[in-house]
């Protein structure tokens, strides 16, 4: 009977739902994660559904839940549940009331062995294993992992143990003390939050005589400025000491600069002051970038350079943001919404060969892509191999390139041995020109001037007409309610409710633009919205084109210089090809295109939806292709 909790109430239940938080810190911002457990459950059951909640796959049989009271707060005087006395004033928790909130603690242990990570790069080996004690200090820690790394003959004194908490946000170092008891320390941090502790990793780390660097990514600026005009905007609104500081890259087209500061109190000085700084009511963003020797990686060694978007795929973007910082150097792992792609690329800048991998949707991959092509001439691997892990909505190109139709909870160790053994294929982009000709819609009284001329690139498709009015009508609903747009299912059921209410509305397309091709004036049908396309895919998964053969037309490619262009006749004959019934409207097939467009229509690039004023659209070829990985139709090897 003591193995098994009866929770009674005044009404019959089946389930109860209960509080779990993971450690102090949970507890202090009371930030805790919500488990069903039946009502008769065993210890060992609800432990487990705990353990469930935080992603946890640890040994159920190391932990325990503790009751958590009003008085947990102030003192560490918490019920353990497993271990409470069936005749003791505690044993009336789990019968006559059911607690507010649970803690799930880690048992105490007398040993347990632990992982040292070598901070210099040992190729064939990631980690050692050492069984620490409770007499294991840092100093006899250090002393016994040396031999195991090759380093027998070093002296003690020229190494530190090092504490790395690898958070979705940052990476936090702290050295250990030399006389530091360890088992102490992994205590303290599972008090704190067991996840944290799986996001701790101790690495071994030779003591540098080199003097003191610390390279901080500054974004956020006027773009276009030189590199005194960026250090006179940060001496005003950062104050910074030019003696410690000083500009040491210069991204002028993004508006981004990076700080070679030569003190740490004014880089940790300087990094705080600017999460709460705005140059012209634009915020400024900070980001700390780490040191890659370049000199020091092997020559067949290609290094994976990681961008992940925490917004894309509800929680499952920050998720593999720890999966894979735990799986690699959390050096070589980048959040989008930190700072964009351009310190990642400033990080690899001089590595000689290295890949990417973009955890995202369409749009994501757009991005990092764009930012590739701005600073190519500034890599030393001006052509990196790009793999997809799709996280958006409807994630065609990831669908071309064989990386599925969006993530489902694939081991993250999987996926990159699935991008180091995918395939390197070419892609086209494309460049289009928008020349507005007249003011924008809704200019008063017609004064405005026009738009300037914008260019933007395209990957997947361009469309005109109903095909970017559905898009701009879901775009509006998601700014409206942006906390509903969390998975790719409400984001479908969004698509096809505001398809629906576009069934009965009537355009003509054809009759507001004029389509030139290749320098030849192309007749229109009878259309409501006209699509450019790259890449078999549209619309989640739809082929557009068609697989039939037509003598008119050579038989698409994603690297042939070439775009298909399409019709659809409206909302219906959209979901007749969605649903794989029909194909559209085969119109003309080129490499450079004009539109002109006579009244204001919709338009969207890669799922990105505006409307465009009347003027000319130009769409060519965008300089070199790009080099993507195509997912390996072979087994993964062992």
């Amino acid at each position: 009977e003591g193995c098994v909790i009866e929770i009674q109430y005044f009404f019959n239940s089946g389930k109860q739902t209960l509080k779990i938080f993971d450690g102090n810190d949970a507890v202090k911002r009371n930030q805790f994660r919500l488990i069903s457990v039946p009502r008769i459950a065993k210890n060992e059951e609800v432990v487990e559904a705990a353990l469930r909640a935080y992603y946890i796959n640890d040994d159920q049989q190391e932990y325990e839940l503790q009751t958590f009271t009003q008085q947990a707060l102030l003192s560490d005087d918490i019920i353990n549940r497993n271990n409470a006395a069936e005749d003791s004033n505690s044993g009336s928790v789990f019968r006559e009331s059911v607690p507010e909130a649970w803690i799930i603690r880690a048992k105490p242990k007398d040993e347990e062995v632990i992982r040292i990570y070598p901070a210099w790069l040992k190729v064939g080996m990631a980690y050692v294993s050492l069984r620490v004690d409770k007499g294991s200090t840092t100093q006899t820690v250090i002393k016994e992992v040396l031999p195991l790394l090759g380093k027998q003959t070093e002296c003690l004194q020229n190494f530190r143990l090092v504490e790395v908490l690898m958070g979705s946000k940052q990476v936090q170092r702290m050295v250990l003390d030399n006389q530091e008891l360890i088992l102490n320390r992994l205590k303290d941090i599972r008090k704190t939050s067991i996840r944290q502790m799986n996001q701790t990793r101790f690495y071994i780390v030779e003591n540098s005589k080199s003097v003191v660097r610390v390279n901080l990514f500054v974004g956020g600026l006027p773009p276009q400025l030189s590199s005194e005009e960026y250090t006179n905007i940060l001496t005003d609104e950062l104050t910074i000491k030019t003696n410690v500081v000083s500009v040491s890259h210069v991204y002028q087209a993004q508006g981004a600069v990076v700080l070679e500061i030569s003190c740490f109190s004014e880089a940790e000085r300087i990094y705080m002051l600017v999460k709460d700084t705005t140059v012209n009511d634009k915020p400024l963003n900070a980001v700390m970038i780490p040191e890659v020797v370049a000199s020091k990686i092997p020559q067949n060694c290609c290094p994976l350079l990681v961008f992940v978007n925490p917004k894309s795929g509800g929680l499952k973007g920050r998720d593999l943001l720890y999966s894979f910082r735990k799986l690699l150097n959390p050096h070589q792992v980048f959040e989008l919404t930190n700072g964009g792609p351009l310190p990642g690329f400033h990080t690899f800048s001089k590595v000689p060969s290295f890949r990417v991998l973009v955890c995202g949707g369409d749009g994501t991959v757009g991005w990092v892509l764009g930012a590739l092509e701005e600073i190519r001439h500034k890599l030393v691997c001006s052509e990196p191999s790009v793999a997809i892990l799709p996280l958006g909505t409807g994630n065609d190109l990831g669908r071309v390139l064989r990386w599925g139709a969006g993530y489902s909870g694939e081991d993250p160790y999987s996926i990159l041995i699935s991008v180091d053994e995918a395939d390197d294929v070419l892609m086209d982009r494309w460049t289009i020109l928008l020349d507005a000709e007249e003011p924008a819609e809704g200019a008063e009284n017609g004064i405005a001037e026009p738009e300037p001329p914008k260019i933007v690139q395209m990957n997947n498709y361009c469309g005109l007409g109903i095909d970017a009015e559905l898009s701009l009508d879901f775009h509006h609903a998601r700014e409206e309610e942006p906390g509903k747009f969390n998975s790719r299912f409400h984001n479908k059921g969004v698509y096809v409710k505001v398809g629906l209410q576009k069934i009965s509305h009537t355009r003509n397309l054809h009759k507001d633009i004029k389509l030139q091709v290749d320098q030849h004036e192309v007749e229109l049908p009878s259309i409501e919205g006209l699509i450019f396309i790259n890449i078999p895919s549209w619309g989640s998964g739809a082929d557009l084109w068609g697989s039939e053969s037509d003598n008119r037309f050579e038989k698409p490619r994603i690297d042939d210089g070439l775009l298909e262009v399409v019709g659809v006749t409206g909302v219906v004959h959209m979901g007749q090809v969605q649903g794989g019934f029909r194909s559209g409207i085969r119109i003309a097939q080129g490499s450079y295109f004009r539109v002109t467009l006579l009244k204001p229509i919709p338009v969207q690039v890669d799922g990105e939806p505006w409307i465009q004023a009347p003027g000319q659209i130009i769409i060519s070829a965008a300089g070199p292709k790009v080099h993507m990985l195509k997912k390996s139709k072979q087994k993964q090897k062992k």
